[in-house]
């Protein structure tokens, strides 16, 4: 199959790839820091990049209220990074539950150990980390999978660390009605175990089967 290659900033217009309020949509992203491959016609959810991000040099707190260094815990480990906030309607919910449901279908997969299984990690990053402490985090995340990495801490941090992937956020932002609305990207970033490079972007159109179809090559470090 023929390939395009286009910068990161251009594919996410294309995709139509927003930056999203979980609810009221408006687009947005960042400049390129990377390259990615994606067959004409093709329709795949996955994008798999050319020249993979490299992991946010993130250190952040956990919903045990313990440091959390994101490169050096997940280092060779395969994981998956999305940036949200716990009171987001529908986007980050139902994100977080499809990847949620993808996982607990792994334990069907005869062709990957149980250290394979157990190997994934995935990580979920606030958006809005001035009402997304680390119990808050640790009470929304149990309702969808206990095993979830939930990550609070400087809201600059967090910004500077999603703007390395291509994810733009903006403070939370308080509308007349007082409703607070925390503007976000909604990719989900895959990084490889065996190189820790994010070689695979996800948008929020992605399924259960979507997930459930890549998680086992993705463990492997392989091309979905």
């Amino acid at each position: 199959m023929r390939k395009k290659t286009y910068a990161v900033a251009a594919l996410f217009a294309a995709a139509a790839l927003t930056l999203s309020g979980c609810g009221s949509g408006e687009s947005g992203g960042d400049n390129a820091v990377a390259e990615v491959s994606t067959g004409t016609g093709s329709d795949k959810a996955a994008t798999v990049l050319d020249k993979p991000f490299e992991k946010p040099d993130l250190v952040l707190t956990d919903t045990q209220g313990k440091k959390y260094d994101l490169r050096e815990a997940t280092a060779g480990k395969p994981t998956l990074i999305y940036f949200g906030y716990t009171n987001c309607p529908d986007v980050c919910p139902l994100t977080m539950n499809n990847i949620a449901v993808a996982k607990k279908q792994l334990a069907q997969d005869k062709k990957l150990s149980q250290a394979q299984k157990d190997s994934l990690r995935i990580v979920f990053v606030t958006t809005d980390p001035e009402r997304d402490t680390p119990a808050a985090l640790g009470k929304w995340l149990k309702g969808i999978d206990s095993d979830v990495v939930g990550l609070t801490g400087s809201f600059d941090t967090i910004q500077a660390g999603a703007r390395t992937l291509g994810i733009s956020i903006e403070a939370p932002t308080k509308g007349k009605d007082g409703k607070v609305t925390s503007m976000h990207g909604t990719q989900v970033i895959a990084f490889s175990p065996k190189t820790d490079g994010g070689y695979v972007l996800y948008g929020e159109d992605a399924t259960v089967d979507d997930y459930t179809k890549d998680l086992p090559a993705l463990i492997k470090g392989a091309r979905p």
